[in-house]
Formats: structure tokens, sequence, C-alpha cells
């Protein structure tokens, strides 16, 4: 059964940080929140919940993005990048546990 999948942002922490070359960027996003939902091709859905850190301490200046200019498809592509390269199997899992449970059925039993 195929499976789409769409991403969400649901909440972004910031902090004053310095990077490694002691430059001060303001409002530098230290945590995310995130949901990846999933929906199956009978229309079941599932979602798995996340946060994700970040630090801007090796983001020279020139390419740290600031808070006002950043785009849900700019902070979707970093965290990604995080669970795509390391956990997304396990989100994904959780994602058709949830679905699996839906449609679990518990019928009569044929003898009554």
């Amino acid at each position: 059964m195929s499976m789409t999948y769409t991403w969400e942002i649901t909440s972004l922490k910031t902090q004053n940080q310095t990077n490694a070359d002691g430059d001060a960027l303001a409002n530098a996003v230290v945590q995310t929140y995130w949901k990846k939902t999933g929906t199956d091709s009978d229309g079941n859905t599932g979602s798995f919940s996340g946060a994700t850190p970040f630090t801007a301490a090796n983001t020279p200046a020139d390419t740290f993005v600031a808070f006002a200019d950043l785009t849900e498809a700019t902070v979707l592509g970093w965290i990604q990048a995080v669970v795509v390269g390391g956990y997304e199997e396990h989100v994904n899992g959780q994602i058709q546990s949830q679905i699996d449970e839906q449609t679990v059925q518990e019928p009569d039993m044929p003898w009554s």
C-alpha cells in the first residue's frame, strides 16, 4: 500500500548565539517542533510529532538566515536532513503503527 507524507513545523524556539568566529547571531533557531503525517491509499492517517535541536555555533555569519527571512521549507529542510539521515525508519514505523491500529477489526465470533 502506498503512503503519502506531509511535514509541518508546529513551533520554534530561538536564542541569540555567538558563532565560532565570534559573530553575534540574533534569534538563531535552537529548537524545532514538527509533525510528519502519513496517509495511505485508503485514506487512513497516522502522525509522528518530533523535536529537533539546532545550534548556530558553526554557522558563518554570511550564511546565517535571519529569523524574519526563514521559510517553512528552509526549516523543514534542516529537520529532514537530520531525520532522513538518522531515524526516518522509526518515524515511518510509528506512523504505520497508528494506521494499523485504526484498521484492526474486532468482529463477532463466527459461531455466535
